[in-house]
């Protein structure tokens, strides 16, 4: 382990003669980069190895963060950061001739997720290292990312593979001693013993080999440093006799090819299903015997371990770990259930009854026999518990059963089976308990809690945007860094004049490297004097891309009107990515990218409006573009989004939110006053009435300004295809316009006035952003582990 320049240097050096046989200057920079990667895990090992001896030595209860996504972004300056070694190593290379950079550039984004699940997810694993929390993660070690996304020349989304891997992941170390069997298809056989007891054997099996690769998940300003563990899909000794040889390796390729493969198919929701059972089987069995190797048996198992089920896609945990206690350590029903209960709890990230997630029948009994057969039991035994604590509610069972009309209901399993379940912002857990989940809360009230998502500081702010950080700590002082609840003190100084001018040119350079980006990706020149107005979100028709365009394009239209029409000169910029089969969602991005060509090629409105879509959103992309924008557009519809995670990024670098009252920008609203941020639409209590009455083409007929705007989609002005956008506008046609569009655009018209107007009054506008990131310490994830901590896990900070 180096301890200062000179020792990093002879390391460095002598590394990369060993790994590639020849000298520092004639490696490759992608050479140089798998070294220092290697260089800097191995730096963290000795924290790992402490990290795991102290845990044995104090009986320490572990937590496993089971999740189908992993967004760390670049692990490269986190770490050295971290660690405590970012000068050292930075000084030594620019010693040597290297650029920092140049090796940081070298790093792909890991491809272990798609949006702000694994955003959390990885934001989790910060956090808990750096409180001293025994917190691992759970997932696949996918070989190629969501994909890497292109836009043609005529404005489409086009995805190609993101090979986040291809020169290596210096970050893992494959433990194949932990190597574990999994089993599909098949079928199970029933036997009994001379006491009467079932034995179940699955047999004729589907084997595949799920092999760990584990990463150092490095805290802060600690000794700390937890696991994420990745499986692999290889092929077992053999192959199933009735599949052909060849088959069996493209399946077993399949499972880890890259996350959320297309489910339009049978083929597809079969893999998907596959993909689930493989990472928590895997994990289930990993878990187990960590516990076996300290413990003598399983009973305390609840008291030492446990399970975090981010979402529904790891809810076969539940089944898989009662199958584990059954059929391979003897466990009756009564304690396996037991036991399973105080290990699990589950994070609901959705109201949307369309997004949980349900397997048909058909599926997890061929696919999972034995599986299939303890969910029927959990589902049949639930009925008894109805049938007997409810006597007179005879439609509660058909409710809430778990197995209904032929098809799993995964989140109702989690609800059933979970110690906990909990809600990712205030509204969202109200909406679970009041809705979605009301006959289950009714039942059970004290199993329903709020855990408000949080984004860990360090990555978002005080790595990515050393400007704003220095500015700070000159300000306040440098005690935030290692407390971030501390930027509190940020409040005393919002109204001092040199602050507030301070704050604004650090803003400007971080505009001004937002521009440089903008250009190298899309060779759009922006004004960065203009307004920065982002919205960096999946698209999907809730989050409302939509309306963002819609506003854009009534702009336009009004510019085009009117010579003496001027508005405060604006940039608009999307970032986002469609799902490959979300067809609605690639014609708005479509239309965006068609949108802004022809505005930004038109005289008439230069100076006042471009248009930006910054292609291939990612983790890297958003450290850049959420520390440059002025402001953050959190507009989905009321009651639809759980939390979002990108609006506390943008708030905890000095941009205003213009949104809704929905997901966490209710408790930004509620900490930072309406004074400064905007809100606009309408609220959940409003709709409730609201819906009943509401037809989408009263709309399109009384605002002139909404049928010019819809009109615009079918008459060719964008591509001189009138069918091209036909799609979108039949969508807000004959779905009645889903997400009340059409209801909120007068609002938001408004709302973006609104913007305008205090964006020029330079002073005040300096001073909310201000408030902004004073108040932003809330929405720290160290803050939500610690809560997840103790308020669910019943774990304690570890000593080391």
């Amino acid at each position: 382990m180096f301890r200062n320049k000179q020792e990093f240097k002879k390391e460095f050096t002598q590394k990369l003669i060993e790994a590639y046989g020849t000298t520092v200057e004639d490696t490759h920079p992608t050479e140089k980069y798998m070294v220092l990667g290697q260089m800097v895990r191995d730096y963290a090992s000795v924290h790992w190895k402490d990290t795991k001896v102290a845990i044995n030595r104090q009986k320490a209860k572990q937590v496993y963060y089971f999740s189908m996504e992993f967004l760390l972004g670049r692990s490269l300056t986190s770490n050295l950061q971290n660690l405590g070694i970012y000068d050292i190593v930075v000084n030594g290379l620019a010693d040597l001739g290297i650029h920092y950079e140049n090796l940081a550039s070298m790093e792909r984004d890991a491809g272990l997720g798609n949006g702000g699940l694994g955003r959390l997810a990885a934001c989790f694993m910060d956090s808990a290292a750096t409180e001293n929390l025994p917190v691992n993660g759970n997932c696949i070690r996918y070989q190629c990312g969501l994909f890497r996304q292109l836009i043609d020349e005529e404005g489409n989304q086009v995805e190609v593979p993101d090979m986040w891997m291809r020169i290596g992941n210096p970050w893992e170390v494959r433990k194949p001693k932990h190597s574990v069997d999994v089993k599909f298809w098949g079928n199970v056989e029933v036997n009994g013993d001379e006491h009467g007891n079932l034995h179940f054997n699955h047999v004729n099996a589907e084997h595949i080999l799920a092999v760990p690769y584990d990463m150092p998940m490095v805290g802060a300003n600690t000794n700390m440093t937890n696991t994420l563990r990745l499986w692999s899909a290889e092929a077992a000794d053999r192959s199933p006799a009735w599949m052909d040889y060849r088959k069996y390796l493209q399946e077993v390729n399949e499972i880890c090819l890259n996350v959320y493969p297309d489910d339009s198919t049978e083929e597809g929701k079969y893999l998907r299903l596959k993909q689930q059972y493989f990472f928590v089987s895997a994990g289930i069995d990993s878990v187990v015997k960590a516990h076996l190797h300290q413990y003598e048996s399983l009973d305390n198992l609840g008291e030492k371990v446990a399970i975090q089920l981010n979402d529904t896609h790891p809810v076969l945990a539940i089944p898989e770990l009662m199958r584990v206690l059954m059929d391979d350590y003897g466990y009756q029903w009564d304690k396996a259930h037991d036991i399973t209960m105080s290990v699990m709890s589950y994070t609901n990230h959705t109201v949307m009854s369309e997004a949980l997630e349900r397997w048909p029948v058909e599926y997890v009994q061929k696919l999972l026999p034995r599986i299939y057969m303890i969910i029927d039991e959990i589902n049949s035994r639930y009925g008894h518990y109805i049938y007997e604590r409810f006597p007179h509610e005879s439609d509660l069972w058909y409710e809430t059963r778990i197995i209904d009309n032929g098809v799993i209901h995964m989140a109702r399993l989690a609800v059933i089976m979970s110690h906990t379940v909990n809600g990712v912002a205030e509204i969202h857990s109200g909406l679970l308990t009041s809705d979605l989940f009301h006959d289950y809360a009714r039942m059970w009230p004290d199993r329903f809690q709020n855990k408000t998502n949080g984004i860990t500081p360090r990555r978002w702010m005080l790595y990515s945007n050393p400007q704003l950080r220095d500015f700070i700590s000159k300000t306040i002082g440098r005690e935030y860094e290692k407390d971030f609840s501390r930027i509190i003190k940020l409040m005393d100084y919002v109204d001092d004049p040199e602050v507030q001018r301070g704050f604004l040119e650090v803003k400007q350079e971080r505009k001004e490297i937002l521009a440089s980006y903008i250009r190298r990706a899309t060779g759009i020149e922006v004004d960065t004097a203009s307004i920065f107005d982002s919205q960096a979100k999946r698209l999907h028709a809730y989050k409302r891309q939509l309306l963002n365009i819609m506003h854009v394009i009534y702009l336009y239209q009004r510019i085009k009107d009117d010579p003496n029409f001027r508005i405060y000169p604006q940039t608009f910029i999307f970032a986002a990515k469609a799902a490959p089969s979300y067809n609605f969602a690639k014609k708005v991005i479509k239309l965006i990218n068609c949108v802004a060509r022809k505005v930004n090629a038109d005289p008439d409105v230069r100076g006042m409006i471009k248009v930006v879509f910054l292609p291939n959103y990612s983790v890297t992309m958003s450290e850049s573009l959420m520390n440059g924008s002025d402001v953050s557009e959190q507009i989905s519809t009321a009651g639809k989004e759980a939390s979002g995670t990108g609006n506390m990024k943008f708030m905890m670098n000095g941009a205003i939110t213009l949104g809704t009252l929905d997901g966490a920008t209710v408790e930004i609203d509620r900490l930072v006053g309406r004074e400064n941020d905007v809100i606009f639409g309408l609220t959940v209590p409003e709709m409730e009435s609201f819906r009943r009455f509401y037809r989408a083409i009263d709309y399109v007929n009384d605002d002139n300004r909404i049928r010019r705007v819809m009109n615009i989609f079918i008459d060719g002005t964008w591509n001189g295809n009138h069918d091209d956008f036909r799609p979108i506008y039949d969508e807000l046609m004959m779905k009645n316009d889903e997400y009340l569009v059409f209801a909120d655009f007068d609002s938001y018209v408004k709302a973006h006035e609104e913007i305008a107007a205090r964006y020029a009054d330079r002073s005040a506008w300096a001073r909310s952003c201000l408030i902004n990131i004073a108040k932003s310490a809330y929405f720290s994830s160290d803050r939500t582990i610690r809560q997840y901590g103790s308020e669910i896990w019943d774990i304690k900070p570890l000593k080391l």
